[in-house]
């Protein structure tokens, strides 16, 4: 049986796995192999982070001969206090020694550099009794000082969310990383190859394989595959992730695979699966001396595999001094002297014998997402990570702060339409769902695997029905887990459905806003518009659920006037409350999107890169009927941030900009319209589904002057009440709430309802939905969805 090592490279987030290497262990364990995987992004902070390792870095500094900045001179003067600093914050992020927060925030433990220069008001940001979070801030800020002082001298390419990024980033050649690779490795370097080297000692993998989710991870993943290369020239290197799968899809590049054997497009179940079957051939073939062998021949770098216009697979075989067994395709017994075209491969690139890339990638089936598997979280140290606070923003501390669970509700994208989106791409075109049930089996596997309930969906755009079944499933089996995730800005959110999320423990969701102009979101396909934006928000936002609005600037033919206009609207809905954080990112162009296929549709013209043979995805543009896009980007975020903390928010919007600007013209109340727009009444959506959140009540009678009456009595986690209806109407209300707080596995429909109203209540079943027992009753629990 292979020996697997999966691998994330430095450096995706500190506080929790990249899910990658954890969803492929989860799946080919589940088919009987042999799987490690190690998060090296996290070993090499831990490394550089420690008193050893920063003892390293002030040696190497002195020793380098660098022109310090005053800044970091002044930091190597004050390298004791970091030395004897550096240990103990560790374990505090680390959240194994809380006690240290009042020393962090209350003393000068600390050593202060240019970090702490704009340090925010704290008591502002985080309250009076938010001590740990300050303390965690101001650690955050501490780190951030050394990781300036290790880019300005022994590590200019390093960043704690990235490493030496900018190489691969529209890199349509390879030579500039061929350059940094070829170069003598750097202090930073050194320790991530110690522990590779550790690593490689401790599981003899027979197959190293690394996950490339952004740029900032291919030096890091290059630069290890080398090392394998140099100590275990025996051992396959493989790669793959949302780089390759948006960045590669067209390489051409030789030199790459003299780190890389085997480069695996889209998602990477099925392709491992094929792959691994054929190389488990390779290492068990038999010796000239007939014996069978324990270690693969030759060094894969030098095997020369075969063109992919073979005629026959044992021909290829023949080529490789191998026989090919039997292999499995579709379902169907494909024996060995069945003609094919090609290698029994899927989506994967190789350099053949001629020293050209080749892709192959065979008819097989794609492995369907109810039996991609759980993923496995085991030996992965989940306690080591750390939980920073970068900024004062409440959804980027979601993403920074805490461990998260990782899982997907459902693979792509339900929508897929977006014209700035990669919908031709597989990761989002090809839509596929789980069960609700199946769903909770994973979340309760990984629960019991991590102790931990936090669970961050990573859906493009979880659908909103399958949310919906999720939920449910989650209360009726019991299951307490908080959760958050992505979603569409869609109708279908209604502010009960919002109010059933949060029942099950949503406690955040982000989506697009995008340009918040309407005449754009149409021309970008997003299926939303303001109006419908501002009410699902503020369903969001009553039900408890923040909400995060991804915004969008240089848009094709946006103008001055209509970026204005946009930042009006975001104004409007940070001062109605109903968006409580966002992010403006500037449009950029790639080659998988609608508007990168056809830019003459969307009026922009493409001015590069050329296609190389190596990367290709982000394209440069001119739009010739848009605005000078660049100059808005600073006055929009400092607008932004301002807003998210509530302050500035009657300032004309020209007080954002050092240059004239066109006065909005969006009307100044077009969200608060948007807010009262009348809902649909409870006795229009009969074929909707009724739920209650509550407990099942007790009912006594009670006499008044005016008869006898029902009176149920609810006991709630916050508080108790009584909803009075008419006597004949109280055991029916009984029954039906008791119905929906015991038996989720039924669906009762509101129209269900109305066949079974007693006809002795006196009134109509339509008369009583605009009562005030059963408006009380909505208020508490009782959702129509």
């Amino acid at each position: 049986m292979l020996r697997i090592l999966l691998i994330t490279p430095p450096l995706t987030q500190l506080n929790t796995p990249y899910p990658a290497t954890a969803y492929l262990k989860g799946f080919l364990g589940g088919r009987g192999y042999n799987v490690r995987q190690a998060d090296l992004g996290l070993e090499l902070v831990l490394k550089l982070f420690s008193r050893e390792g920063l003892t390293r870095v002030f040696a190497a500094i002195e020793a380098g001969g660098f022109n310090l900045s005053d800044n970091a001179r002044r930091m190597v003067r004050l390298q004791q206090s970091y030395l004897s600093t550096i240990g103990p914050v560790i374990r505090f992020l680390q959240n194994k020694d809380n006690t240290l927060a009042p020393r962090i925030c209350h003393s000068r433990f600390l050593p202060e550099a240019s970090r702490f220069d704009n340090v925010a008001d704290l008591e502002a940001a985080f309250g009076t009794m938010g001590l740990t979070d300050q303390a965690r801030h101001l650690a955050t800020l501490y780190l951030e000082d050394l990781g300036d002082l290790i880019k300005e001298t022994v590590g200019p390419q390093f960043g704690f969310s990235r490493y030496a990024e900018k190489l691969a980033m529209s890199a349509t050649t390879f030579d500039a990383l061929h350059e940094a690779l070829q170069a003598p490795p750097n202090l930073l370097d050194q320790l991530l190859l110690e522990l590779l080297d550790d690593l490689l000692a401790r599981v003899q993998p027979d197959v190293v394989g690394f996950t490339v989710p952004f740029p900032g991870n291919l030096y890091g993943a290059l630069r290890l595959a080398g090392r394998v290369k140099e100590l275990c020239p025996a051992t396959y290197t493989l790669m793959g992730g949302g780089y390759p799968n948006t960045e590669l899809r067209q390489l051409q590049e030789p030199r790459f695979f003299d780190y890389i054997d085997f480069l695996t497009l889209d998602d990477g179940e099925g392709p491992w699966l094929r792959l691994l079957e054929w190389l488990a051939v390779e290492k068990e073939r038999p010796t000239p001396s007939g014996v069978r062998s324990a270690e693969p021949q030759v060094a894969v770098r030098q095997v020369s595999l075969p063109l992919a216009n073979s005629t026959r697979e044992d021909e290829a075989g023949e080529m490789l001094g191998l026989r090919l067994p039997s292999v499995r395709q579709g379902g169907r017994q494909m024996e060995q002297d069945a003609p094919a075209a090609q290698l029994p491969l899927q989506r994967t690139f190789l350099r053949n014998t001629a020293g050209e890339v080749q892709y192959i990638n065979q008819p097989y089936p794609d492995i369907p997402h109810p039996e991609v598997g759980t993923p496995d979280y085991s030996d992965l140290p989940l306690t080591e990570y750390l939980s920073v606070i970068e900024v004062l923003n409440p959804m980027h501390r979601l993403w920074s702060d805490g461990r998260w669970n990782k899982l997907t509700v459902a693979h792509g994208c339900y929508w897929k339409r977006c014209s700035f989106c990669d919908v031709t791409l597989d990761y989002i075109s090809r839509y596929e769902t789980a069960p609700a049930a199946l769903l909770v089996d994973r979340i309760e596997q990984i629960i019991a695997q991590t102790g931990q309930t936090g669970f961050h969906f990573v859906d493009e755009a979880a659908p909103p029905l399958a949310l919906r079944d999720l939920a449910v499933e989650l209360l009726k089996r019991r299951v307490s887990i908080t959760w958050w995730g992505n979603i569409r800005f869609e109708k279908t959110f209604t502010p009960d459905l919002c109010r059933l999320l949060a029942a099950s423990g949503c406690i955040a969701v982000s989506g697009g806003l995008e340009v918040a102009s309407d005449r754009l979101l149409a021309l970008m396909e997003k299926g939303v518009t303001i109006a419908q934006v501002a009410r699902v928000t503020d369903g969001f936002t009553q039900a408890g659920i923040m909400v995060h609005a991804y915004l969008m600037y240089g848009f094709p033919t946006q103008t001055a006037q209509e970026t204005m206009d946009s930042l009006e609207v975001v104004r409007q809905l940070f001062e109605a409350g109903i968006v409580q954080s966002g992010y403006w990112h500037r449009f950029s162009m790639t080659a998988h999107s609608p508007v990168g296929k056809n830019p003459a549709k969307y009026q922009v013209v493409p001015v590069g890169p050329e296609p190389g043979p190596f990367a290709w995805n982000d394209l440069w543009h001119d739009d010739p009927t848009g605005t000078d896009h660049e100059q808005f980007g600073p006055g929009l975020s400092k607008a932004l941030y301002n807003y998210l903390h509530g302050v500035a928010l009657t300032e004309p919007l020209s007080f954002w900009f050092d240059f004239r600007v066109p006065r909005p013209t969006v009307p100044r109340q077009l969200i608060q319209q948007a807010l009262q727009e009348p809902v649909k009444p409870d006795s229009a959506r009969l074929n909707n589904r009724l739920f209650w959140l509550g407990h099942a009540p007790e009912l006594r009678y009670e006499d008044t002057r005016k008869g006898r009456r029902a009176v149920l009595t609810f006991y709630e986690q916050a508080e108790d009440f009584e909803v009075k209806v008419p006597a004949a109407i109280g055991p029916w209300l009984l029954e039906l709430l008791t119905r929906l707080s015991t038996d989720y596995d039924t669906k009762v429909l509101v129209k269900d309802a109305a066949v079974s109203y007693p006809t002795a209540a006196g009134q109509s079943f339509e008369q009583f939905l605009q009562t005030p027992a059963w408006q009380l009753l909505r208020e508490k629990g009782l959702l129509v969805v």
